[in-house]
Order: structure tokens, then C-alpha cells, then sequence
């Protein structure tokens, strides 16, 4: 049996489609055609139901599709088994929320290059539903969010940990020196907030919304840095996690607000489908975001 036959044939099962199958695998159409014919014939089974342009598994195609799984990752790991155990190589696929590239990114990624140069990296900022959607479909190896607490046994919860939230502004804003405002006062502020259905801010207008109320930004922009930054200037305030502004609050730059009956719990949680074989590269890139972002 051709493992390139299986490996098509799991591209065109998760895609659900010839084409967006051929254009991930750098092959024609005809030639992904061809391959699933074959390996129909090789298995003496129809795997794919074909109507009015819509592919969809049948039931064989469900029971083989997951020992195609199997077969594609035993033999990854017989790969890996055969390099040279000293060298460390091979491609892995991160997807994360857009705020935590830069501490990921920081200066302890050029030790990590120095450590395993065999090892390529493909970043995918996201929004959590489609990071899940990618590591569902194996188009990220790995995930890193921040947003709601999340279990489910689909997955293996590698690490976790509780994230603080506040509202926060320029340290010679007049909000920032007053014992307790509220949330229907704090409202009408203009404020500059990373894009609507981001992680944190989806949360934010979540629970305003339950209080029937509304922020309308002045700005909206994804990088959490260059909202600190503006706020610092005091151009508006905003609401962040700690981690984002503890440099700007150190240094009396910043301040947060004292927000009155409001709050929100958000988690930074690092995970990979229980079904993917944890290869010596993604074990790395897994020690590393371990020791960049939960240390």
C-alpha cells in the first residue's frame, strides 16, 4: 500500500474536497483523483460519497480513515527513530493567540535556534475557534490560548495557568485616581481594544453585554504592545491582561482602574489533540513555550 495514497486520502477526508485536498499537497486534481481511486481498488471499498459536487465519508471510509492516522504517524516516528538522535529536525505548526507572540518571540528564541537549528516553525495567530479548527484537522500541531477555561478529553492539557484582567490607563489619567468607578461610568471612555472577537475582548463584551451594555472603540487594533503603548500616552484606556501591562505598571506608566463588580476569568492554555504523536521537534517547541510562557 502507497502511504501517499492514505496520506491524500486524509487531506481529502478532512477537507472535505478533491480540490483544497490537491492545492494543500502541491498535486492536480486528476492526481488526487487517481489516488483515492486506487487505493478504493487496493481496499475493494467506496470511501468517499460523491453528490452535487460535495464529498463526504462513508461509512468504511470512517473506519479506515483512522487507521490512515495511525499508519501516516507510525511512520513519521520511524523517521524520526532513523535521524541521528543528537540532531533534533523537522517542522512544526503553532497556532496562538495573537498577544503572546512577543513573549514567545522574545529573546530566549534565538537560544532555542541556537539549540536546534533543524527545527522550522510556522506561527498561526488565531482567534480560539479556529485554532481548534486547525488542530482538529491537523493543520497545527500544537495550540496556545487564552480565553475561557478549556477541557474536553479530545485533548491533553500540557500546561495551564489562571491569567489576571483589568482595565487600565495612562498614569496621569484622571480615572486613575479615583477610588472606585463603575462600569456604566467607565463605558462612555474612548478606548482602543484589539479586535472584536479576540479572546479577552470577546469575553469583555460578553459580560457587558449581559449587563445590556456596549464599548464602542476609538480604536481597534491586534497588537496588545501598541494599545499599551497608546494608553501609556494617554490616548484612551483599554482592558488587557496582566502579563501585557505588568512593565507599563512597574514603571508607573500605567495604572488600573478600579473597576467596581466586574470580572472576567481568562486562562493561557497550552494543548495538543490526544491523538497526535508528539514528535522529538514538537516535544521541543512544547518545552520551550513551556519554559517562555509559564515560568
Amino acid at each position: 500500500m502507497d502511504i501517499r495514497n492514505l496520506i491524500t486520502f486524509i487531506y481529502v477526508a478532512e477537507l472535505n474536497s478533491f480540490t483544497k485536498a490537491a492545492e494543500k499537497l502541491g498535486y492536480s486534481q486528476s492526481t488526487v483523483s487517481f489516488q483515492i481511486k486506487q487505493l478504493e481498488a487496493e481496499l475493494d471499498t467506496l470511501l468517499f460519497e460523491r453528490i452535487n459536487h460535495t464529498v463526504a465519508l462513508t461509512e468504511k471510509g470512517r473506519d479506515v480513515l483512522k487507521y490512515a492516522h495511525q499508519i501516516n504517524e507510525l511512520t513519521q516516528k520511524l523517521k524520526e527513530t532513523m535521524q541521528d538522535e543528537k540532531l533534533v529536525s523537522g517542522h512544526v505548526r503553532l497556532a496562538m493567540a495573537d498577544s503572546l507572540c512577543g513573549s514567545l518571540l522574545g529573546e530566549g528564541f534565538l537560544t532555542f535556534r541556537k539549540e536546534y537549528p533543524g527545527i522550522t516553525l510556522k506561527i498561526t495567530a488565531a482567534v480560539t475557534e479556529e485554532m481548534f479548527r486547525l488542530i482538529n484537522h491537523n493543520e497545527a500541531d500544537v495550540i496556545l490560548t487564552l480565553d475561557n477555561h478549556i477541557y474536553n478529553t479530545e485533548y491533553i492539557i500540557v500546561r495551564e495557568e489562571k491569567m489576571g484582567m483589568h482595565f487600565v490607563a495612562g498614569a496621569e489619567n484622571p480615572l486613575a485616581q479615583l477610588a472606585s468607578i463603575s462600569v456604566e461610568e467607565l463605558v462612555g471612555q474612548p478606548f482602543i481594544l484589539t479586535e472584536k472577537g479576540m479572546s479577552y475582548r470577546r469575553l469583555m463584551d460578553e459580560k457587558l453585554a449581559g449587563m445590556s451594555l456596549e464599548i464602542q472603540p476609538v480604536l481597534e487594533i491586534g497588537s496588545a504592545g501598541l494599545i499599551c503603548s497608546l494608553v501609556e500616552q494617554g490616548v484612551g484606556i483599554s482592558f488587557l491582561p496582566d502579563y501585557v501591562t505588568d512593565k507599563g505598571i512597574s514603571s508607573g506608566k500605567m495604572a488600573y482602574l478600579n473597576v467596581s463588580d466586574f470580572e472576567i476569568e481568562i486562562w493561557k492554555q497550552l494543548l495538543y489533540h490526544r491523538d497526535k504523536w508528539v514528535s522529538p521537534q514538537m516535544e521541543s517547541v512544547i518545552k520551550y513555550c513551556v519554559d517562555r510562557e509559564f515560568s
